[in-house]
């Protein structure tokens, strides 16, 4: 049986007539050459090429072999074509979608350098929430969500991504805008925007009042982080947000933020179909993700 080796040397000869031009396009010694031809004509027990005016030419009772190597070659050149389009993303669709504090800033991030990676990757990119992701999954909109809480359901597989925290925002020349860090207390006695307490996100914003006993009365109810922002930084009230929906370059204007005395949590978690195979683009959305997350992490300043 001959190797890709062997191959690859008589399919060099056969293009170049000789064999120091065949050890040219092959990049290795004339004697290297030399030594896998005699090899292989002894192995078949068959002369392959006969020598006529110092270059090489098929002989006629090989044409058959000759014939059947230029077929496996070409086989092999197609497989690696395809093994160079796939690492480039080519003919590939990956659909991905996240919740909007991750989509705010973590998300695009990811997705841009994923670009660099897999230039040839067509993307379906949608921002959904959080209640959505479960039929997203389920029905195979999407390969991945990236979520900020944690659903508890059979059919999927829940990756945590990152433990962050919850900042609060006031707007700026306001008098909690002095405070060095506010304190959940002075917070719920301001009017205050918010997300409705019984979405999953607001739920999630409301947790540090709630932990104290605090019911804090919404003025404005909005549904994005970025909302709650803009209106803070118009001068409408103030308001407690996840550090991923500051994330960034793009900047609110007219807010200051301050830690919060108390403890608190954010999470965020790359969301799977448990019974369907991760693409390799879905895995390296999730390390990017990862990553943005954690040099945002770091960058924090502390409490």
């Amino acid at each position: 049986m001959l190797t890709l080796r062997q191959i690859e040397v008589i399919r060099a000869i056969t293009v170049a007539g000789t064999v120091k031009g065949a050890a040219e396009l092959l990049n290795v010694s004339a004697p290297g050459i030399s030594r896998v031809m005699k090899h292989t004509e002894d192995q078949l027990g068959i002369r392959l090429f006969s020598r006529t005016h110092g270059r090489y030419a098929p002989t006629e009772e090989a044409r058959d072999i000759f014939d059947q190597v230029t077929a496996v070659f070409q086989s092999v050149e197609n497989l690696q074509y395809s093994i160079r389009a796939l690492r480039a993303g080519g003919g590939r669709t990956a659909s991905f979608a996240a919740v909007p504090s991750v989509a705010h800033h973590v998300f695009p991030a990811a997705v841009e350098r994923l670009r660099h990676q897999f230039p040839d990757l067509h993307l379906n990119l949608n921002t959904i929430k959080i209640e959505e992701a479960i039929d997203y999954l389920l029905l195979r909109k999407g390969d991945v969500a990236a979520l900020s809480y944690k659903l508890d359901h059979p059919g999927l597989v829940m990756m945590p991504l990152y433990s962050g925290r919850l900042l609060a925002i006031v707007p700026q020349g306001h008098k909690l805008a002095g405070v060095e860090a506010l304190s959940v207390n002075d917070l719920v006695r301001e009017p205050m925007i918010g997300v409705d307490p019984e979405d999953p996100y607001g739920r999630i914003l409301a947790e540090p009042f709630r932990q104290y006993g605090l019911r804090p009365d919404f003025t404005i109810q909005a549904r994005t982080g970025q909302m709650i922002a803009t209106l803070v930084g118009q001068g409408l009230g103030v308001a407690v947000i996840d550090e991923l929906s500051l994330a960034g370059p793009i900047r609110f204007p007219g807010i200051a933020v301050r830690p919060i005395s108390e403890p608190t949590t954010f999470r965020a978690y790359a969301a799977f179909k448990a019974d369907q195979p991760r693409s390799i683009f879905a895995d390296r959305l999730v390390e990017l993700m990862r990553a943005e997350m954690n040099r945002i992490a770091a960058g924090r300043p502390a409490p």
